[in-house]
């Protein structure tokens, strides 16, 4: 009879630990939250600076190729509406090669310079170069 009442109290002693762990809290140590927080924050100090020059990286490849576009919409006029090198260009006229109307400025606000017909007529404002010096962008002959 000892072993059955010494089972009996093992049971109900594991049976009230059981409870009690079941209905205990589990929570978070300030520590554990606070080296969460850290984590996130050096991750996105190095995740940052990365982001803002990529950004700038894709802002100067569209502004060359904007500037790719121009340059052939004017050849293209040039050769249809038979102008040769030196000859002012229209650009109201070269628009229709676009697709849509010519714009006057890139698009960090910039604006374009427009030259004469022959190589390179549309040219990238110098500030615009400055705005994204140090991001590796191969400006060509603009």
């Amino acid at each position: 009879m000892d072993a059955a009442i010494r089972t009996n109290v093992m049971r109900a002693r594991q049976k009230i630990a059981y409870q009690a762990s079941a209905n205990a809290i589990q929570a978070f140590t300030l520590v554990e939250i606070m080296v969460v927080v850290a984590i996130i924050g050096v991750t996105a100090a190095l995740v940052l600076p990365s982001m803002a020059k990529a950004r700038k990286q894709s802002q100067g490849r569209r502004i060359v190729n904007d500037a790719r576009e121009l340059n052939a919409a004017v050849d293209q006029w040039a050769v249809d509406t038979f102008r040769k090198d030196g000859d002012v260009v229209n650009t109201l006229q070269a628009a229709s090669y676009l697709g849509g109307s010519w714009p006057n400025r890139d698009i960090l606000g910039n604006p374009y310079a427009v030259g004469t017909v022959g190589p390179n007529p549309v040219t990238i404002a110098r500030r615009t170069k400055n705005q994204l010096k140090g991001v590796g962008i191969d400006w060509g002959t603009f």
